[in-house]
């Protein structure tokens, strides 16, 4: 007979459960958390405020039932959902069929632009006061994944505002009582193109699931200097709870008395454009950016700068992904194929002179350090413009594939975490060259493969056929920069109970704490002062 064995780092989150769970009421009265999110936040977070037909989970689909229970595709163009019976929106006002119907008819005036939804959504029928059934105009086989950003809102919400058809998903213009989610959006804001340094999070107490949300308060920064928020993780107890953190930090967390390690495989990547559009005009050269990307020694990324925390990987997709995962076994990285180091020569005729313009976050830099001395060996030069804010780097890159960037710049990076869930239209959203979000010239080949890719469903042969046409046709072209995957590491409070998952989401509600995290023993000590 096989034997269970316990592992180690099991031992002290099975402690905490133990401690934490006699007779401790749902939110815990004065629990406090304080989390930094410096990618993404307004994704990360968004399904801890708002609700949709489906939510973001860590299994092989990439979602969960939310506000539907169960679904039927009738055909390739109408799906039917079951809603979820005696549910309120924050402010108390019921969720029906007529909710859903509502806010579709906002979404239809002002949908988002990100995929191919605003063009494809038809009409939605109610069926009866909790059947509703969706009308597309062609087949679309990521529908699914698209009704995880359609969120509902309040009559009030959107009446004020509205959908707003922005390039980003919306969330709460403001806060308040608008959403369906297990938090109440208290004080800032966190949206694609706009956010507050701090986002305050309350327990709705009219959410439809009586075990959760388990923290009373959530503070969530967006926009932190890295090396304070390490010291505040690391060295300080109630300063902050949970951050990523460097691949250099993983010594730092494992020595901290208030912090541990938590690491986890992803599907996760990170975006380095290279402007076509208007940056330097010698990037629009193939020979330039192929031999760019020669000149990247993955393997030695991988283990100096990642410390062999990622994957290798040949195009900007997570090997992790379906549709990849069969790709990538045939295809390989540049630096596989020949050695950076043997071709350096050969590389230096092409590229020595190249002096690029790069805008990153701060928290970008340890990968641009190694990139760099790969570079410079070939004669490339790099200068850098440096921010702690996402947003400043989406001001350029969103603005850049209508010629409109107000910041010059030829390579840019961010954190194009898994936004999709289980789904590569995370990386290739910037390969559609005519979205904001893509910084390739025109290329209607490519055009055409997105289109082809929008009407596959995931786990067809189809779809693997054309993922395979997408990532050989950006491999060929070099049309960004390759660099490995990340695994996803973070710090986190050791009175905190919190398993992270491999995608752009981070289940706040489920999130616990101990007797002996910092809230509950100053609560206590207050409460004591009071009496």
């Amino acid at each position: 007979m096989k034997r269970k064995i316990l592992k180690l780092w099991m031992l002290p989150m099975i402690a905490m459960l133990v401690s934490a769970a006699p007779g401790w009421s749902r939110p815990l009265p004065g629990s406090h958390i304080k989390v930094f999110i410096p990618s993404l936040p307004y994704i990360y977070i968004s399904h801890a405020i708002n609700g949709a037909l489906l939510r973001p989970a860590d299994n092989e689909r990439g979602w969960d039932y939310d506000m539907a229970t169960h679904h039927r595709q009738i055909n390739d163009t109408t799906y039917e959902f079951s809603l979820r019976k005696n549910v309120l929106f924050q402010d108390g006002t019921p969720f029906n069929a007529d909710s859903v119907v509502e806010n579709m008819r906002y979404f239809k005036k002002k949908p988002f632009l990100f995929t191919k939804i605003d063009t494809v959504f038809d009409r939605v029928v109610k069926i009866d006061d909790y059947t509703v059934r969706f009308h597309l105009t062609e087949k679309y086989g990521q529908f699914l994944n698209d009704t995880i950003w359609i969120q509902f809102y309040t009559s009030a919400y959107l009446k004020k505002f509205g959908w707003n058809g922005k390039l980003t998903c919306p969330n709460l213009a403001e806060p308040g009582p608008y959403g369906l989610g297990p938090y109440v959006l208290k004080a800032g804001y966190v949206e694609g193109d706009r956010q507050t340094p701090e986002v305050v999070l309350v327990a709705n107490p009219n959410y439809w699931d009586p075990n959760y949300p388990k923290i009373e308060t959530i503070t969530v920064y967006t926009e932190l200097d890295t090396k304070i928020a390490m010291e505040n993780v690391f060295d300080k107890d109630g300063v902050l709870d949970i951050m990523p953190i460097p691949f250099s930090m993983k010594c730092k967390a494992d020595a901290s008395p208030y912090a541990r390690l938590i690491k986890v495989p992803s599907t996760n990547s990170i975006a380095i454009h290279m402007n076509l559009r208007n940056g330097n005009k010698r990037l629009r050269e193939k020979k330039i950016r192929v031999a760019l990307n020669r000149a990247i020694d993955q393997h030695r990324l991988l283990e100096r700068a990642y410390h062999g925390e990622g994957t290798v990987k040949p195009t900007l997709a997570s090997p992790l992904f379906p549709g990849v995962r069969e790709v990538v076994k045939t295809l390989r990285p540049y630096s596989e194929i020949k050695s950076p180091k043997a071709i350096r020569g050969e590389l230096k005729k092409v590229l020595d002179g190249l002096s690029l313009k790069v805008l990153t976050q701060d928290r970008f830099m340890f990968i641009w350090k190694g990139i760099a001395r790969d570079l410079r060996k070939v004669g490339v030069k790099l200068d850098f413009e440096i921010t702690t804010s996402e947003k400043d780097v989406f001001d350029q890159l969103l603005t850049t594939n209508a010629g409109k960037n107000t910041q010059s710049w030829d390579l840019l990076v961010w954190g194009l975490d898994d936004w999709f869930y289980n789904h590569p239209w995370s990386a290739f959203l910037v390969y559609r060259t005519q979205n904001a979000w893509s910084t390739i010239f025109p290329d209607p080949i490519l055009d055409g493969y997105i289109d082809i890719f929008f009407r596959s469903s995931v786990g067809t042969p189809e779809f693997t056929a054309i993922c395979a046409k997408i990532m050989r046709h950006v491999y060929d072209n070099a049309y960004m920069l390759f660099v490995p995957a990340p695994n996803k590491l973070l710090a986190v409070n050791k009175n905190v109970i919190f398993k992270p998952n491999r995608m752009a989401h981070m289940p706040l509600w489920e999130i616990e704490i101990s007797r002996d995290h910092w809230s509950i023993r100053h609560g206590s000590r207050q409460r004591k002062s009071l009496q």
